[in-house]
């Protein structure tokens, strides 16, 4: 796969460079296992990530339910679109993104129908899974192979991209510009990302298992918007513009938050973005590489914790993606002080505030940054 993303069609490895730290993730692996074992716990699922999933759906659906049934006044109305944005953001975080790492339950099955939550986004599970867990966390912060830094139309993401005169002023307007991430995703993204990853290799499907995933994406996009708009326009009667308004607010605070979270682990000031040498090779081992790139933030604020479904913790999310996040404020302890052990950079920012700063920091970095040197490409 590696050979075909790059531009040259190098391949890429991941090299250890250091003797002394290529023990790093042996050590770190033994000692959460242990943690595991020790404590008699499951790496999976507990009764605190019952509940969040409850909680996260029942408002989601309830907050619908009581749109379509009550059929309030816009104002109410649009508190209840309001809860269900944040409740939509909720459950990418908090459900959808444990169970299709399989993470969330020991069960094929209860991972796979909790990952297809993915479609109250209006997304597709397959086209995900190749973006993020195939990409993203193999590539993490690698210019032309983690697709979540490369340059969205306006928005400049890596050092290594072209520069343009717009960019100097994306910290300013990026913050827009992230409130229509979901609304993309339900309208275009996975048609883009479908064609994109059989183009690139990516997708190694045979043409009868693609038409079936195409089937399936269209399938789920008449669904998705036939409930949103058919049912409560065309059937019920609620006026088209109370439907459209919440829509689109509903739309806005979830990819805020959704977008918002993810950048504060990868583009901020301490993260960061390597391009491999024309031989292919990254100079670390493929964890030392997440450390580098990977920031957490507010690892002790409990509420955030809750929310974000551990996505403050990225670092142990990086490097232990099969582990429900309910048990990452534990293994963070681990962590840390096993990479205070190996000399190990352990990169966080205190405070939401710091780490939000920091990304501001960041887009206005490279807002001006002319592109650095690619080696690859």
């Amino acid at each position: 796969m590696t050979d075909i993303l790059l531009k040259k069609s190098t391949p890429l490895r991941f090299i250890d460079s250091n003797k002394d730290k290529a023990q790093f993730f042996a050590t770190l692996r033994k000692r959460v296992d242990a943690y595991f074992k020790e404590n008699g716990i499951s790496k999976f699922y507990n009764a605190q990530m019952v509940i969040k999933t409850v909680v996260f759906l029942s408002l989601y659906l309830g907050s619908f339910a009581l749109i379509l049934g009550v059929q309030p006044s816009l104002g109410i109305g649009l508190l209840f679109w309001t809860m269900m944005g944040f409740s939509k953001a909720g459950i990418g975080m908090c459900v959808m993104h444990d169970a299709n790492h399989g993470a969330y339950s020991s069960s094929h099955k209860v991972n796979y129908w909790l990952g297809h939550t993915l479609n109250l986004v209006g997304g597709s599970v397959f086209n995900w899974k190749l973006q993020h867990n195939v990409l993203h966390h193999t590539f993490t912060n690698i210019v032309h192979m983690d697709d979540d830094v490369e340059d969205k139309g306006v928005l400049r993401f890596s050092p290594h991209t072209k520069l343009k005169w717009f960019h100097k002023l994306q910290y300013i307007y990026a913050f827009g510009f992230y409130g229509i991430l979901t609304l993309y995703w339900a309208i275009l993204k996975d048609f883009v990302q479908y064609f994109r990853y059989k183009k690139i290799g990516v997708n190694k499907q045979t043409d009868k298992q693609n038409r079936g995933v195409l089937v399936r994406i269209i399938l789920s996009k008449v669904i998705y918007f036939a409930v949103f708009f058919v049912l409560p326009i065309g059937i019920l009667h609620i006026p088209a513009s109370h439907i459209i308004v919440g829509f689109l607010l509903m739309h806005f605070i979830a990819g805020v938050v959704l977008t918002v979270i993810f950048q504060l682990a990868h583009s901020v000031e301490d993260a960061s973005h390597p391009v491999p040498n024309a031989q292919g090779d990254i100079e670390n081992n493929w964890a030392i590489h997440q450390l580098n790139t990977t920031v957490n933030f507010s690892r002790n604020n409990a509420f955030i914790s809750w929310y974000l479904g551990g996505l403050n913790f990225q670092v142990e999310h990086h490097l232990f993606p099969t582990l429900c996040h309910v048990h990452y404020p534990e293994i963070s302890k681990i962590v840390k002080t096993t990479a205070n052990e190996y000399n190990i950079p352990y990169l966080e920012n205190e405070t939401f505030l710091n780490a939000l700063y920091s990304h501001v920091l960041t887009l206005k970095r490279f807002g001006r940054l002319q592109a650095m040197r690619d080696t690859v490409a």
